[in-house]
């Protein structure tokens, strides 16, 4: 007598389902890796993270611009009154009012008057700050400081008249600002404005090197010490400009500079591997990855989608471990709040900026930026984490807000 062989009365689709949904099965875990990561860990962790992609926006973001605001407001009233006491003690005028010739390193601080924020007093912000990290250099100089005036108006810059009796401050002639009173677009004036600063710097005190700050650029307290070391490596003997400052809010990986598509893609590689090769000596969800290549590509891409959610800004707050960590890439086009020019590269800045007409669509940065790029033997770069903090939530040269938000 022949038996037939029992068929299951199961589904297909049952059958796979059981499969798939035994936790012994690689699919489940990565799946199950995924929903716990991306819908439950890093949302509670980066929610209030405001360069994160989970930050909650109609939540936080009023709340935490105006508590930014405040403590800018607080700081600049603490600045006043440390100006002001400090014009009867000595020791901080003489010590910034003298500038030697020569330095190894030339600040210049561009300024003007604010009508809108002025109680922010951001120029005394920045000197106080730039005073107490100037102070931790010991007995020799981290650089000599000047601050440029470039104000025209009929009004006094009242911050940089309280600065006078302790920084050296310079402007333009009577005649120059009569001239520099053109009917000419904002962008052309904040143009000319700088060129007069970089060219005033260098005839004054012929530096080797120069900084140019704007007065809104508030410096970290390892400023010096990491520019020092930008300045020691060959990279600064050929560019024309090392940009010490780009936004946060631009700093994704999910950007058209490709080297950060080549950083992204490696950190998902090394993250992967590492994670990978861990497995077999600690492994307490009893995961059943191994080191080929679907598991390697998995991780790859769990990595890269995971440090972006995060925000890019926050991964790189790491390299502030060690000035040799900090990375130095191509230049991108936005901004100029705080600059390296080495050498005498800010006599070129100068006159590449002289001979463009800049207006809306075509400021400053964006001339610098193509003239770097198309001018033979020319490059530009930029570091990474900024050496600034950008305070300057009301600007001297474009329309404000009633209130500015930080997004």
């Amino acid at each position: 007598m022949w038996f037939q062989p029992a068929v299951s009365s199961m589904p297909r689709w049952k059958t796979l389902f059981s499969q798939y949904s035994r936790w012994s099965n690689t699919v489940t875990q990565a799946l199950a890796l995924a929903v716990i990561t991306f819908c439950v860990v890093l949302p509670l962790c980066c929610h209030q993270l405001i360069y994160s992609y989970y930050f909650i926006r109609f939540m936080y973001l009023d709340s935490m611009s105006e508590e930014v605001l405040q403590e800018s407001l607080d700081r600049g009233q603490d600045a006043l009154h440390f100006w002001q006491s400090a014009s009867t003690a000595s020791t901080v005028s003489s010590r910034f009012s003298d500038v030697a010739q020569r330095p190894e390193l030339l600040v210049t601080v561009v300024t003007a008057r604010r009508n809108e924020g002025r109680d922010f007093h951001y120029l005394l912000q920045v000197m106080h700050q730039l005073s107490g990290v100037l102070g931790g250099c010991g007995e020799r100089r981290c650089a000599e400081v000047l601050i440029c005036d470039v104000e025209s108006g009929s009004q006094e810059n009242q911050d940089a008249k309280l600065l006078e009796a302790h920084f050296r401050v310079i402007r333009r002639s009577p005649r120059e600002q009569q001239r520099n009173r053109e009917l000419i677009n904002t962008f052309e004036r904040e143009k000319r404005d700088y060129v007069f600063c970089l060219r005033k710097g260098w005839e004054l005190l012929k530096p080797k090197n120069v900084v140019v700050l704007e007065d809104d650029a508030l410096p970290k307290q390892d400023f010096f010490t990491v520019v020092k070391d930008l300045l020691s490596r060959r990279i600064s003997l050929q560019t024309l400009y090392i940009k010490l400052y780009h936004p946060e809010r631009l700093q994704r990986y999910w950007n058209p500079e490709p080297y950060r598509i080549l950083e992204w893609v490696g950190l998902g590689v090394v993250g992967a591997t590492a994670l990978l090769l861990t497995f077999p000596y600690w492994n307490p969800c009893s995961f059943s990855f191994t080191l080929s290549a679907n598991h390697l590509l998995f991780f790859t891409v769990y990595f890269m989608a995971a440090s972006e959610l995060l925000g890019r800004h926050y991964l790189l707050e790491l390299r502030r471990l060690s000035p040799q960590l900090y990375a130095v890439s191509p230049a991108t086009e936005c901004c100029t709040p705080a600059m390296l020019f080495p050498g005498n590269s800010s006599l070129r800045a100068a006159e590449y900026l002289d001979g463009s007409f800049c207006f809306k669509g075509n400021a400053k940065d964006i001339v610098l930026y193509q003239m770097a790029r198309t001018i033979p033997g020319e490059s530009s770069h930029s570091v990474e984490p900024n050496l600034i903090t950008h305070i300057g939530a009301y600007s001297s040269v474009r329309a404000n807000p009633p209130r500015p938000k930080l997004l």
